[in-house]
């Protein structure tokens, strides 16, 4: 018989009931006990839905990162959050936003850990640090509650934890200290983890190391086999799992580890599928992940199964089916969505029905598929419906691409000639202070926004409201000091679905929320077709707030590569052509902004770096789509526009080349958390344009001093000259209040006049 289970399910909650929960905790509207009590219900809830799974992940539900869960159970945590409080669920949120409570006292305050992108997803991870001090300690109650909870309710629960290599790798050496010198240490409480569960009677456990599909330095692989070797004497069975990709040369490794089962990735690995099933031995499981857990169109079951029946064949009882990966990264439940286009709901899966795919293909394999006939062929019909759609295909954008020529990705002139024009033009003091984009989204400018959706306000009073809350941002921002503004983004919900919502080819749901980290949740939209521009998006708020000022005022564009990897993109398509689409819609845009005299323009590219594949040597073949699409979008305009974009937190170090290339006038990046040492990388290469470090973190309500502020832009100064630099936040500042925005902006300027000075 095929054994099903999964490898993690949405933790958020079918309406987000734990980012708000989270979010009253914070500004202590709810008490510790019933944040808890929340969290109790959303695990009940989730494992509800998993009940048809023959085994049922545990431990994947998280108050924030279940990389921070996983130091946190190590006992790997940041000598300044140490002894705080005894409160040990306060001083996990310490470690990821700087602070528990919005009101708390400075001297508990601290600084926020590094957050980066979950290898090439959406999802942000708190960092693990280490150094010479580092010792790891088990402190599992919070793991062993979770699993004696879903045992009491019948499940059989399956632990969920990062494995120890993987939990390495994702770290940081904060004092040089070589991360693998920590690996024997590290497996010794691995170990302990592995008897303590045991005694719950736990007989496998998932062990995620998804650095499989990466390329391993001898080093790290050889770090596989001694930790495995160590941990092959646990009295639980291991069920290593490997996703998102492909093992290639990692694929002998991962198959000769002594453990009991080994799952992989078989929506992009398919093709290793029999190299996987000869390499294993008689007894190991292998698990296959066929439905895909990052995007959201069904899975074609018939083709699934004509795949699986041989192999199920040749395996039997040693053959277990899964999602790809965690449903992390999908919505939760697609029967909440009522208003989405009947045709295209019905091409849709989001994680509840991506589980009763995963069942139809079990009981078809072990039942036969005359006990599942009504269902595929019901997937089939949707499978051909959306193939032949005439909503999926555009003759007139397809046209339009086959006439693109490098010659649209090219400015007329190079930097050094730009930038001595714009200079005349704008006349900006050293140290020039601008934001990202957004300012604070209040409780009354979402009413707004639901009130017209609704149908509530009419177009002329949504207008004047969008319009008083501009009029509010551009005040505030002239009282401030800065020198560029932006129009504060009142009308926007999320800076991809705003503009995927006045683009063609793209669809909509009310629910599909993915978390993106903390309680922050993004809703990602659909890429289901062809894409253009019908109208101008931006033009009427963006020129509306230039009325207001005699200062330059910043236009505000998502870039095409960041509306691409932000989005769930259609799979009938490479996406580098989806992508190519995008960018000369946002052509058409940046060129209309340009004859209404708004000459700064941001277009965003938060994500170029998150769409890089996973080896290296697959990056350049990514990068030389992107960027074309990105120069595509922006260097329409004549030299005297200045065009900016920015990348919010990633390491980007490693394609410092491709991101010169963008040719971007002024780049704004994070470093404030990473303290400035992102710029490292300008010792070594001589970037040519202008830059933003981003000196006020503003994942965290903790307010930057004007003299921190001074100091990373004076460290900043060491690698960039200071004609190039400007001083921003580390992103836009949607999330904040006004009352944190409105200090940390005013230190943020009082700081970059005193540079002046200096």
């Amino acid at each position: 018989m095929v054994t099903t289970h999964n490898l993690g399910f949405p933790r958020i909650g079918k309406h987000r009931e734990l980012k708000f929960a989270l979010e009253k905790y914070w500004s202590n509207a709810i008490s510790q006990d019933e944040l808890l009590q929340t969290a109790s219900t959303l695990c009940k809830q989730y494992w509800q839905n998993q009940n048809k799974l023959d085994w049922v992940p545990v431990g994947d539900f998280s108050f924030y990162d279940q990389v921070l869960d996983m130091s946190f159970l190590l006992g790997n945590i940041p000598k300044r959050a140490e002894n705080l409080s005894d409160n040990e669920l306060d001083n996990y949120f310490r470690v990821a936003r700087g602070r528990a409570f919005a009101n708390e006292s400075d001297c508990t305050c601290i600084q926020a850990s590094e957050m980066t992108k979950w290898f090439d997803t959406n999802y942000h991870y708190i960092v693990p640090e280490f150094s010479q001090e580092t010792n790891f300690s088990l402190q599992a109650q919070r793991l062993i509650e979770q699993i004696r909870q879903a045992q009491a309710q019948g499940v059989k629960a399956k632990p969920v934890i990062i494995g120890p290599v993987t939990y390495l790798w994702l770290g940081k050496s904060k004092d040089k200290i070589n991360k693998l010198d920590l690996l024997d240490s590290l497996v010794k409480v691995y170990a302990q983890l592995f008897d303590e569960l045991a005694k719950l009677n736990i007989e496998w456990i998932q062990v995620d190391e998804p650095i499989l599909v990466t390329e391993l330095e001898v080093d790290w692989q050889v770090a596989f086999r001694e930790a495995y070797d160590i941990l092959a004497n646990s009295p639980i069975k291991l069920l290593l799992a490997s996703y998102f990709g492909t093992l290639q040369d990692n694929l002998s490794l991962a198959c000769g580890l002594p453990i009991d089962g080994l799952h992989i990735d078989a929506i992009n690995a398919k093709d290793e599928v029999q190299l996987v099933i000869d390499s294993l031995s008689d007894n190991q499981v292998l698990s296959l992940g066929v439905v895909n857990g990052r995007n959201i169109w069904k899975t074609d079951l018939s083709a699934t199964l004509l795949w699986l029946a041989p192999i199920h064949q040749q395996l039997q009882g040693r053959l277990w089916l899964a999602p790809s990966c965690s449903l992390l990264h999908v919505p939760v439940d697609l029967d909440s969505e009522q208003e989405l286009d009947d045709d295209i709901k019905s091409w849709l899966g989001f994680a509840v029905q991506k589980l009763e795919e995963l069942s139809i293909l079990a009981q078809a394999l072990n039942q036969g598929q005359v006990s599942v006939t009504k269902e595929i062929a019901n997937n089939i019909a949707a499978i051909n419906a959306r193939k032949y759609s005439s909503l999926v295909h555009n003759d007139k954008v397809k046209e339009r691409i086959v006439k693109v020529n490098d010659e649209l990705g090219n400015r007329q002139s190079n930097y050094k000639n730009r930038a001595k024009l714009q200079n005349e033009k704008f006349n900006l003091p050293l140290y020039p202070t601008t934001t990202i984009g957004s300012f604070p989204q209040t409780l009354e400018v979402r009413q707004v926004r639901r009130d017209y959706r609704l149908g509530e306000l009419s177009a002329e009073q949504y207008i004047q409201a969008i319009r008083s809350e501009i009029r509010h941002c551009v005040q505030a921002q002239e009282h401030l000091g800065l020198d560029v503004l932006v129009h504060g983004e009142p009308e926007r919900n999320d800076m991809v679905e705003y503009f995927g919502q006045q683009l063609s080819g793209y669809a909509f749901s009310q629910f599909g929320w993915v978390q993106s980290y903390g309680s922050r949740c993004v809703k990602p939209p659909i890429i289901f077709g062809d894409i253009s521009r019908p109208k101008p998006m931006t033009l009427d708020w963006i020129t509306y707030a230039q009325s207001l000022t005699n200062k330059p005022m910043k236009g505000m564009i998502t870039g095409p590569v960041t509306m691409l990897n932000w989005s769930f993109v259609r799979d009938d398509q490479p996406r580098k052509t989806t992508c190519l689409q995008l960018s000369l819609a946002i052509r058409d845009e940046v060129l209309d902004l340009e004859k209404s005299n708004i000459n700064i323009i941001q277009i965003d590219e938060a994500a170029l770096r998150e769409g890089l594949p996973l080896r290296e040597s697959q990056w350049q073949a990514y990068l030389d789509w992107a960027i074309k699409a990105y120069r595509i979008s922006a260097n329409g305009v004549s030299d005297e526009t200045q065009i900016h974009t920015h990348m919010c937190y990633s390491e980007f170090n490693d394609i410092i080349g491709a991101i010169a290339q963008m040719d971007a006038d002024v780049i704004t990046i994070e470093t404030s958390r990473s303290d400035m040492e992102l710029l490292d990388i300008f010792d070594e290469f001589d970037y040519p344009n202008e830059i933003g470090p981003g000196v006020y973190d503003i994942h965290s309500p903790n307010i930057p001093s004007v003299d921190s502020m001074v100091k990373l832009m004076q460290k900043a100064a060491k690698h960039i000259p200071i004609k190039r630099l400007w001083v921003n936040p580390d992103c836009g500042l949607k999330t904040r209040h006004w009352d944190e925005v409105n200090l940390a902006l005013t230190n943020m300027v009082l700081a970059s006049q005193q540079l002046r000075r200096n």
